[in-house]
């Protein structure tokens, strides 16, 4: 049994729905770019931990990253390859992503890696910059005041 025919259809006018749906959220604005990649971040013993997918692209050559004023920036190319009449639903060209580093992360101590299409970078964070919430006592005015009232008055008063 012959397969069917596969319609070949000009280069599409309006992004893939199946591409808006993977893509993060400033993909899908119309002011946006879609020139991102996907990320995860945790926090791990001590170390904030950012994982970048990056299939593709030379570490060396291609890959980028920069902290400045509390922020992390990884950019990457991906050339695409000369290929004649060909499909194609990569992503290619210049690709970026900021991501705010936590408070008091240690920007002189930054490690990156490449492996296998995942580049993780590793902040250390000191442990105070990785406590939760803090409770802050309120004092009340009017009950410090009312024990100065009341404490004796010293000679001469």
């Amino acid at each position: 049994m012959p397969l069917p025919a596969r319609r070949l259809m000009p280069q599409a006018r309006i992004p893939d729905l199946l591409d808006w749906l993977d893509a993060p959220w400033p993909a899908l604005l119309p002011f946006g770019s879609n020139a991102t990649f996907r990320v995860e971040n945790y926090v791990d013993d001590g170390k904030y931990m950012i994982r970048a997918e990056l299939p593709g692209v030379d570490p060396q050559d291609d890959v980028e990253v920069t902290v400045e004023s509390g922020l992390l920036t990884i950019r990457a190319e991906r050339r695409e390859e000369g290929k004649q009449d060909r499909h194609s639903e990569f992503r290619y060209g210049s690709l970026s992503r900021t991501v705010s580093l936590p408070e008091g992360a240690d920007s002189d101590k930054i490690t990156a890696r490449y492996d296998q299409g995942i580049l993780e970078v590793t902040v250390p964070v000191p442990d105070r910059a990785k406590k939760g919430p803090r409770q802050i006592t309120v004092k009340n005015l009017a009950e410090i005041r009312a024990r100065r009232r009341s404490l004796p008055s010293g000679p001469g008063e």
